[in-house]
C-alpha cells in the first residue's frame, strides 16, 4: 500500500482540525440563535425575531463553507480509519447544526404568528425550560464534539427524557387552556410546533453526541 507522503499527512491533520474548530464556532452561532430566538416568541418582539431570521444567513455560509471543504478532502484524499469517520461525521453534524438554525428561524417566526398577544405564565415557563434544556443538551454536544469525549456524548441519550417529559407537559398545557374559538386553536397549534422544535433540537444534540462515539470508538448508535 502506497504511504501517504508525510507532508499531505500533516495538511490532512491540520484540514480537518480547522474544520472541528469551525464546527465549534457554528455551534456557539446556533446556540445564540436559540436564545435570541425564544426571546423574540416569549417577548413578543418582532425585531429580535426578525434579526434571528437575519442571521440564519451567517450560520448558513459558515455551514456550507464546513460542508464544502469536508467533500473536497473526501474526493482528494484516501482516507481511512479515524480520519475518514472524522470527514463523514462532520458533514452530519454540519446538517444537524444547520437544521437547528432552520428550527429557530421557526420558532423567531411563531413569535409574528402570535403578535401582539402574549403568552400566559404556564405556557411561558415551559417554553422558557425547553429552551433551556435544549442549549444544555445543545452546550454538551458541542464540548463532546470539541474534546472527542465519548462519556459526554453518551450522556445526551439520558438527558433526552427531560425534553420528552417537558414535551409532554407543554401539550398538556395547551389543551387544557385552548379556547374553543380560532384565535385559541391557532395559537394552540403555534405552542404545539413550537414544543415540536425545540424537541427536534435536542434530537439533534443527539445526533452529534453519536457521531462522536462514531469517530472516537468506530461504530454507530441505532
Amino acid at each position: 500500500m502506497e504511504t501517504e507522503n508525510p507532508v499531505a499527512q500533516d495538511q490532512l491533520v491540520s484540514d480537518l482540525d480547522a474544520l472541528r474548530r469551525d464546527i465549534v464556532v457554528l455551534g456557539a452561532m446556533v446556540v445564540e440563535a436559540m436564545q435570541a430566538a425564544t426571546a423574540a416568541l416569549l417577548d413578543t418582539d418582532l425585531a429580535t425575531g426578525e434579526k434571528v431570521i437575519e442571521g440564519d444567513l451567517a450560520i448558513d455560509s459558515l455551514a456550507h463553507s464546513i460542508e464544502d471543504r469536508a467533500y473536497e478532502i473526501l474526493a482528494s484524499r484516501h482516507l481511512a480509519g479515524e480520519e475518514l469517520r472524522t470527514t463523514v461525521a462532520i458533514i452530519k453534524v454540519v446538517y444537524a447544526l444547520g437544521r437547528t438554525g432552520d428550527l429557530m428561524i421557526n420558532v423567531a417566526k411563531a413569535s409574528r404568528h402570535l403578535y401582539p398577544h402574549p403568552l400566559d405564565s404556564r405556557l411561558r415557563g415551559l417554553i422558557d425550560r425547553m429552551r433551556e434544556q435544549a442549549t444544555i443538551q445543545m452546550r454538551v454536544a458541542i464540548d463532546a464534539f470539541a474534546d472527542m469525549d465519548p462519556v459526554k456524548a453518551s450522556a445526551l441519550s439520558d438527558m433526552d427524557d427531560a425534553m420528552d417529559d417537558l414535551q409532554r407537559d407543554l401539550f398538556r398545557t395547551i389543551f387544557t387552556n385552548t379556547t374553543p374559538d380560532e384565535v385559541g386553536i391557532q395559537r394552540a397549534v403555534q405552542m404545539a410546533l413550537v414544543g415540536r422544535f425545540f424537541e427536534r433540537t435536542a434530537d439533534h444534540a443527539v445526533s452529534i453526541g453519536e457521531r462522536v462515539t462514531y469517530i472516537v470508538e468506530g461504530w454507530q448508535q441505532g
